[in-house]
């Protein structure tokens, strides 16, 4: 409806245009009660935070034997039910993570939010694209490397050594290297490990290994990988 610049955000008005809406208890046309404005965190624009201000329209059902009386409508175009973070902004956090090296830090800074704000949203969807078997699929070329994870003080929590597993296929399908995992510890226990759990058809379908020339992770045997295959270090 409007967009306006005040000296924090740039904040967008809208409304939708459903002038009709059945009630999600008995399907009956529910009959208009007013408005509820709801503030939604967008993604930024030309580097300035943006808010959606999202006037919600109100129904009241006037069905009799239905338990329902009133409710919201809703679009999970825009957000998640009571979510902070629009769709847009999670996309835009999850793609700046993923492409751009940004920090939590750096995106509640850009978003205007809090770290938490930023986190809460994005630790689900970062979760479920994990815990996807699919993502392992069509990988022909497999890189190990180590990665030391605290250079300056290892007294912070977490593991200091990480063998990092990465997708290096080639093709239309796979247009750029991703990072398939990060595994605590730096032997070919942690990588052998790995390939044991990812079963024997993943292995069937890697056919070039680049391997860290560290002695622990330079152990062909350890890849678990078909004889014949072609395995560099």
């Amino acid at each position: 409806m409007s967009v306006a610049r005040t000296p924090d955000a740039l904040v967008l008005d809208i409304e939708s245009c459903d002038c009709l809406a059945g009630c999600p208890g008995c399907g009956v046309i529910a009959q208009g009660h007013g408005r509820v404005v709801v503030e939604v965190i967008d993604a930024p624009w030309a580097g300035v935070p943006a808010r959606i201000r999202w006037f919600k329209r109100r129904w009241i059902c006037r069905e009799t034997t239905c338990q329902t009386v009133t409710f919201l409508e809703h679009s999970e175009k825009v957000c998640a039910p009571r979510a902070r973070l629009g769709v847009r902004a999670i996309r835009w956090a999850i793609r700046q993570l993923s492409f751009e090296g940004a920090t939590t830090c750096g995106l509640a800074r850009q978003l205007g939010t809090t770290w938490n704000t930023v986190w809460s949203h994005i630790k689900p969807r970062l979760q479920a694209a994990s815990d996807d078997p699919a993502r392992f699929a069509g990988v022909r070329v497999l890189g190990v490397d180590e990665h030391v994870w605290h250079h300056q003080d290892r007294r912070r929590r977490g593991p200091h050594a990480l063998t990092g597993i990465v997708d290096l296929t080639r093709g239309k399908d796979h247009p750029t290297a991703r990072l398939l995992d990060l595994v605590p510890g730096r032997s070919g226990t942690a990588h052998e490990n790995w390939l044991a759990e990812r079963g024997e058809d993943f292995r069937a379908g890697v056919q070039i290994a680049t391997l860290d020339p560290l002695p622990g992770t330079a152990r062909t045997p350890s890849l678990g990988l078909l004889p014949g295959r072609n395995q560099r270090a």
